[in-house]
């Protein structure tokens, strides 16, 4: 009988636990921490997001994969879909040579609402091992990385029926269930990082 509540005790103990972030994205673990400036100059920490859904979209707005997803709004309706008080939606630029001003206009032209953060060091990015753009990360309320990978299941655009991963890992995690599709290959152009 000892031995159960001392089982029973170190189990509580590890599950109150404080979770740590780690070095490198991986799913199933903390998130890497990071702080970001977004296109505006506003510093973005992940850490203030607790308690929310948080999902990290690469970008590269001269990306051709990326140009074919906000042309036919697959981010923005995936973004729209979600709750804003439960959801946050950051967009991650890694790109060597795009700025904030360039940021800045990308957005606007596409009506944005969300943040562009601007991680042109790449440390971020690479943090997260981000390889294409778009790469999709979906991290759950306590800061744990739950999906890593693609958009949707369409690579080249000519699926007629579509999974989208963010869409279907968000909704599990506000469901309280698994989500179902953990990791999928990204897609798209690579990050541009610097040399």
């Amino acid at each position: 009988m000892k031995q159960v509540f001392k089982a029973l005790a170190l189990t509580a103990a590890f599950v109150s636990a404080p979770v740590f972030a780690a070095d490198t994205a991986e799913v199933g673990k903390p998130a890497p921490a990071f702080t970001l400036k977004d296109e505006a100059g506003k510093a973005h920490s992940l850490s203030e997001y607790k308690g929310k859904v948080v999902v990290l979209e690469w970008t590269n707005p001269e990306c051709p994969f990326v140009k074919r997803h906000y042309e036919a709004k697959t981010m923005q309706n995936t973004q729209k879909g979600f709750d804003a008080k439960k959801v946050v939606w950051l967009t991650v630029d890694s790109s060597s040579t795009h700025d904030a001003k360039s940021a800045a206009e990308w957005k606007k032209k596409e009506g944005l609402s969300q943040p562009v953060l601007i991680d042109t060091d790449g440390k971020v990015g690479k943090s997260y091992a981000a390889k294409t753009t778009p790469h999709m990360y979906v991290i759950d309320a306590q800061g744990v990385v739950r999906y890593a990978g693609a958009i949707d299941n369409d690579p080249r655009g000519k699926e007629a029926t579509k999974v989208n991963y963010v869409q279907t890992a968000v909704d599990a995690l506000l469901n309280g269930k698994q989500v179902p599709t953990a990791t999928s290959e990204p897609y798209g152009c690579s990050v541009k990082y610097k040399s």
